[in-house]
Order: C-alpha cells, then structure tokens, then sequence
C-alpha cells in the first residue's frame, strides 16, 4: 500500500515542487529587473530622484522574500513527498533555517524595526 502512495504522489509532488521552484526563481527575476530598471525610471520621470534608492530597496526585497517563501515550500513538499529520510530532513533543517534567516533579516531591513517592536 505505501509503495502505490508513493508510486502516485512521487511524480504529482516532483511537477509541483519544480513548478513551485520555478515561479519562486521567475519572481525573484522579475523583481529584480522591475525593481532596478522599471522603478527607478517611474521614480524619475514623477521627480522622485530622492526616493529611488529606498523605493529600488523596498520592491527588489520584498521580490526575494516571496521568491524565498516558494523556494522553502517547495523544499518541504519535496522531502515530505519523495524523499523522507533522516539525511533530507536534516539537509531540509538548514536550509529552511538558512532561508527563514535570510527572510527575517529582509524583514528587518525592510520595514526598520524588529518584527516584535511597534509600528511607529
């Protein structure tokens, strides 16, 4: 029984996660090339010269904090689904520690203040 599970959800899981991984890669992408050439040519033609870098910032770091939270979804669904073993789960570990680091440091960069402080 649990062979056919595997057998069956293995490759819908596998179309997912590489689907998954490819959208967080192309958000990512597209958020880079928005944030440095879209952006700042809306910001200059409007006359927002002082604001550019900080707006660059802004959309550039929120592009790979939702281009990371995909990455990290496809990553659980990938070992939960295909390749549940203790050396997954461990390499799964530090790469979901690694990338929730990365995302609260982004978070922290973005917004100025720690997540448990008050918005001011």
């Amino acid at each position: 029984m649990e062979e056919a599970r595997v057998e069956i959800v293995a490759p819908i899981a596998e179309i997912g996660v590489a689907s998954m991984e490819i959208i967080g890669i192309l958000i990512i992408a597209g958020f880079t090339l928005y944030a440095l050439i879209v952006e700042p040519i809306s910001l200059r033609r409007q006359g927002y010269t002082e604001a550019i870098f900080g707006q660059v910032r802004q959309r550039l770091g929120k592009g790979i904090l939702l281009g990371l939270e995909l990455l990290v979804a496809a990553d659980i669904i990938h070992t939960v689904a295909v390749e549940l073993t203790f050396e997954t789960v461990g390499i799964l570990s530090i790469v979901v520690i690694i990338r929730t680091f990365l995302s609260f440091t982004l978070e922290v960069e973005l917004s100025g203040h720690w997540p448990w402080q008050k918005k001011e």
